[in-house]
């Protein structure tokens, strides 16, 4: 049955979110809700050295922005927890110690030097490196020798198999050369379970039914899958999602650019923009649209349209999308979501008049990639944001320039105050006034008003700023260009 159906994603506190790791908890989040499953959250924090509780945090928040909720996980508690690992510990133990006693697991007292001293052998002579099985045949007195000498065991899991196959959701069929593979650590010797065997037992005991996740654990499937089989438990099934990788066909990382999620989150994107451009590396629609809402993705979604092949990861094709979002966005939306960029930009917009405000949004938001622009591009309407780039200053310099402003200001005289209406009537009086259309009249005009060569509607420039405001910039105009 579909409402039996249990996915989870399982991140390494140990930093923020990559958007990698973060399309991944999508793709698990949208399969649990288009069959009616249960989406789990499980944090696999045995690496106690990097994990960290700030990291846990970071990641729920990025989550949770995302609109991504869990039903069992930190905070959702279920039958089938904890959700950490770190407190999971005892479980993992419990196991191994029934592989050990069943003979399927062998204590290996080999040290790290050691084994790094065969792993640069292997690989001197161009083999693949994997344990050698030294410790597998121990005798009783060898074991006791070591043990008396204080040497630390791990538990290795012996592997028998010649061939390991599956059928990927994504992938097709798989298979593995069983030789390959060679015994593995299941439990270090500081009792910490690997990462391998404690996914496993994990996934079994929490009933995980699909694992869907990235590319790059495609090679940790033979071992986990003879887990299962030694374990006596059902595996699930696999679904392998295509790597993200920046332009030059390398994994996705910073020297490509931004690529934790919490910094989209502070550069101004739209969580709806980033959900709907994740959802588009390695997934596409039957009807190839590709602005999509979160109901609307959840409900389109399907495994059977992954790709196969890697994705690249497009920043201009991300800014394009975020700024259609932006356009869907109602005024008190777009307030809402503005606001804390302007506090941050020193924009005090507590005594504005909100109707101006969400204007003045609307007008610069057309210009823009994302809520951090238009933040910077609102400044320009503000008495602090105000200042003459050297282009701008340059063109006012020439007596045409001067000619208009000058102009300007006499015409201003003759109203009230600059409304949409009245608006017209202005440029075209100044136009006859000072001799000049096209450019020649508007650039000195945008020039003096916004300090800038290009920008905004010049109507709404006007009209926002008022009569007050557009005066005292042309007079500061003219005193900068003497």
């Amino acid at each position: 049955m579909e409402n039996s159906i249990r996915v989870r994603f399982a991140p390494s506190p140990t930093g923020l979110l990559h958007v990698g790791n973060a399309r991944t908890a999508l793709f698990n989040f949208f399969f649990a809700c288009k069959k009616g499953g249960t989406f789990i959250l499980r944090l696999e924090d045995t690496d106690m050295e990097r994990s960290s509780a700030e990291a846990e945090e970071a990641i729920l928040n990025d989550l949770k922005w995302l609109g991504i909720d869990w039903d069992e996980g930190p905070g959702q508690p279920g039958e089938r927890g904890p959700y950490r690992q770190s407190e999971r510990l005892e479980t993992y133990r419990r196991y191994a110690g029934e592989l050990l006693k069943k003979g399927e697991a062998y204590r290996c007292y080999c040290t790290p030097e050691e084994l790094e001293e065969k792993k640069k052998r292997s690989l001197a002579r161009g083999i693949p490196p994997k344990y050698d099985g030294r410790c597998r045949n121990l005798s009783a007195e060898e074991e006791r020798s070591f043990s008396a000498a204080g040497r630390p065991a791990s538990l290795r899991f012996k592997v028998e198999a010649r061939t390991v196959e599956f059928q990927d959701l994504v992938k097709g069929k798989v298979s593995f050369d069983g030789q390959g593979i060679g015994d593995f650590i299941i439990l270090r010797s500081d009792g910490v379970a690997s990462y391998n065997f404690a996914v496993v037992v994990d996934d079994a005991l929490m009933e995980i039914t699909q694992v869907i996740r990235g590319e790059d654990h495609l090679a940790n499937t033979p071992r986990q899958l003879l887990l299962y089989k030694t374990l006596g438990f059902l595996p699930p099934q696999f679904a392998h999602l295509p790597l993200i990788v920046g332009p030059d066909r390398a994994p996705l990382s910073k020297r490509h650019g931004t690529t934790a999620v919490a910094h989209f989150r502070e550069e101004g994107y739209l969580a709806e923009a980033l959900v709907n451009y994740l959802a588009l590396l390695g997934w596409s629609s039957e009807d190839a649209e590709e602005i999509f809402s979160l109901e609307k993705l959840i409900g389109k979604f399907s495994l059977g349209r992954v790709s196969r092949s890697s994705a690249i990861f497009n920043y201009e094709k991300l800014k394009w999308i975020n700024r259609t979002h932006m356009k869907g966005l109602s005024g008190e939306k777009r307030l809402e979501l503005a606001w804390p960029f302007l506090k941050k930009k020193g924009i005090n917009v507590n005594n504005v008049d909100g109707s101006w405000l969400n204007t003045a949004l609307e007008t610069v938001g057309k210009e823009v990639d994302n809520l951090n622009q238009l933040a910077d591009h609102l400044t320009v309407f503000f008495e602090d944001g105000w200042k003459m780039d050297p282009e701008a200053q340059d063109l006012l310099q020439k007596e045409e320039g001067r000619r208009v402003l000058k102009g300007l200001i006499d015409e201003l005289g003759k109203v009230e105050e600059i409304t949409p209406e009245n608006y017209k009537l202005i440029i075209f009086s100044l136009a006859k006034r000072a001799g000049l259309s096209g450019r020649g009249l508007y650039m000195p005009l945008r020039a003096a008003l916004t300090g800038k060569m290009r920008g905004p509607e010049l109507e709404k420039v006007f009209v926002l700023l008022g009569k007050e405001k557009t005066l005292k910039r042309i007079e500061a105009a003219l005193a900068q260009a003497e």
